[in-house]
């Protein structure tokens, strides 16, 4: 699953690669949890292993988007 978060006077976006067997619910309620207070931090554990945080201050905008094996390519879909 693709994860895309705008930062604040942050040109760019961050994009997250998750597993694609994250619960789809379960990572927007996390979401909505961080950002209800601006003091929290959005943790976010990418399929590598990596952990990314963003201060909830920060976050512009948080898109979500389909899995891996959802998305097509080409003319046939």
């Amino acid at each position: 699953m693709d994860v895309r978060i705008g930062v604040t006077h942050a040109p760019r976006e961050i994009n997250v690669e998750m597993d694609d067997g994250i619960d789809r619910q379960q990572l927007k309620a996390d979401v909505a949890t961080a950002l209800a207070d601006d003091a929290a931090v959005l943790w976010l554990t990418d399929k590598r292993g990596r952990d990314i945080g963003i201060p909830s201050s920060k976050v512009a905008y948080i898109e979500i988007g389909t899995a891996d094996n959802d998305r097509k390519i080409g003319f046939g879909g």
